[in-house]
This record gives structure tokens, C-alpha cells and sequence, in this order.
């Protein structure tokens, strides 16, 4: 009896184990399942925070261009400040040059008039050198092809046989340019 107690048991035993032994295979199978499907998940994952990391690199490229572009502008806006910086006062000074060339323009008699005429003479070439100084210079363009971009056209004439069309034949009022900008334009009479 005891050779038939014993067997059932290790029966018993042997089924238990097979059966452990398919919970181990299944539980292993589920555990290689997940695993894969983590790996998935997180290849997805990585892919995707690759992709981010791009896109922020990118960005932060971009901004670096633009941060150094921004510079560059600031940068020649100063320049252009620094260098046109007397602009508005010459605007405001011109006037008074042509009206002391108007003033000079005018014939005079007589020894008090001929100093004060020296006098105005010497005002007004102190008032070129100053707006030398500063980088202003007169534009005559008497005998030139008129320039839209330098000139403004007041009125025209018929041109003679010697004079080429749109040749600049008397200039109303000097213009005048500050560094290589038009300050004011030269107000003129052309040839058609």
C-alpha cells in the first residue's frame, strides 16, 4: 500500500510540475510579449523625442540667425544715425545759405554796402565750410543729364542744336547731398 500511496503522489507531483512548468512557459511568453511591445513603445518614443530634439535644434539655429541678423541691422542703424546725425539741421540751415546767395546776388553802391556785402560773403562761407565739416556737399549739376534721383525738374525749354535731351540748362536752387544720401534734391531747368 505504501508503493501505491507513494506513486500517486509523485504523479501528483510530475502534473504539478508540467503545470507550473506551462504557467512558466505562458507567464515567460506574456513577459517576452510585453517586452517586445516596450521596445516598440519606446523605439516610438525615442523616435519621437529624436524628432522633437531636431525641431528644437532647428529652432534654436534659427533664433541664433536672427538674434545675429537683429545685431547686424541695430548695428547700421547706428552707422547710418552716426553719419546723418547733422541731417535736420542742415535741412534747416539750407534755407538760410540761399537766401544769403540772394542776398549777395543783389548789385550794391558804395563803400558801407560793398563791407556788409563782404561780411554776408564771409557768413556764408563760413556756413559751406561748417556743412563741409559734417560731410554736405552742393550739387551743381549745370550741363548734365537730368537724374531723377539727384534732380527735380521745374520747368523745361527747347533744347538748341548744341544741348543733348534732358540736359540740365540752368539750375533754380543748388542741391546738396550728405555723405551718399540726397539731402536736396537740385530744383532745375532741362533742355527737350
Amino acid at each position: 500500500m505504501d508503493k501505491e500511496n507513494q506513486e500517486p503522489t509523485t504523479e501528483e507531483q510530475k502534473t504539478e510540475k508540467e503545470e507550473k512548468t506551462t504557467e512558466n512557459v505562458e507567464s515567460t511568453q506574456e513577459t517576452v510579449e510585453n517586452s517586445e511591445e516596450n521596445k516598440k513603445e519606446d523605439a516610438s518614443e525615442v523616435k519621437q523625442l529624436k524628432n522633437e530634439l531636431a525641431e528644437k535644434d532647428d529652432q534654436i539655429v534659427r533664433l541664433s540667425a536672427e538674434i545675429q541678423n537683429m545685431r547686424r541691422r541695430f548695428q547700421n542703424e547706428r552707422q547710418d544715425l552716426a553719419k546723418y546725425r547733422s541731417q535736420s539741421l542742415a535741412n534747416d540751415i539750407l534755407p538760410v545759405l540761399d537766401n544769403l546767395e540772394r542776398a549777395l546776388a543783389i548789385e550794391v553802391e558804395g563803400d558801407a554796402s560793398e563791407n556788409l556785402k563782404k561780411g554776408v560773403e564771409m557768413v556764408q562761407s563760413s556756413l559751406i565750410q561748417a556743412l563741409a565739416s559734417e560731410g554736405i556737399e552742393e550739387v551743381n549739376p549745370l550741363g548734365e543729364i537730368f537724374d531723377p534721383n539727384f534732380h527735380q525738374s521745374v520747368s523745361s525749354v527747347p533744347k538748341s542744336d548744341d544741348q543733348e535731351d534732358e540736359e540740365i540748362v540752368e539750375v533754380y536752387q543748388k542741391g546738396y547731398m550728405i555723405k551718399d544720401r540726397v539731402l536736396r534734391p537740385a530744383m532745375v531747368i532741362i533742355a527737350q
